[in-house]
């Protein structure tokens, strides 16, 4: 991590997080007018979950374990977004093209997670004394 990080916003994990929300949330548009307060409404939670959580890390960054525990927060909202995606696909509501790219962006944002939790250091190290 070479540059210096302003804000949650400079994060390319946020970036990610912050695309895949608004593919949800157009592609959900498109779901059937009864699953409204069922599945849309889930996955779009979700899907907004994910870069919140990284937002609230960003913040707790000086206190490694509550950074930690909101990336984890966050990796959790990708997990639940993968099975709703998973669901809308099994409902005929996706392609499989379109499946399998918002499945893959959500592991990739859960591997771009997993690895700040390895290492919360990086992050934390500007308030060590």
């Amino acid at each position: 991590m070479s540059e210096r990080l302003q804000s949650f916003r400079d994060l390319s994990v946020y970036a990610k997080a912050l695309e895949l929300q608004k593919a949800i949330f157009e592609i959900s548009k498109k779901f059937p007018k009864q699953e409204t307060y069922a599945l849309t409404d889930q996955i779009r939670r979700s899907a907004r979950s994910i870069g919140a959580n990284i937002a609230e890390a960003w913040q707790k960054r000086r206190y490694p374990l509550h950074f930690v525990s909101k990336l984890s927060d966050s990796d959790g909202e990708q997990a639940e977004t993968q099975h709703w995606i998973q669901t809308a696909f099994d409902c005929d509501y996706l392609s499989d093209e379109t499946c399998f790219r918002m499945l893959e962006a959500c592991r990739e944002i859960g591997r771009m997670l997993g690895g700040m939790m390895d290492k919360p250091e990086t992050f934390s190290r500007r308030f060590a004394k």
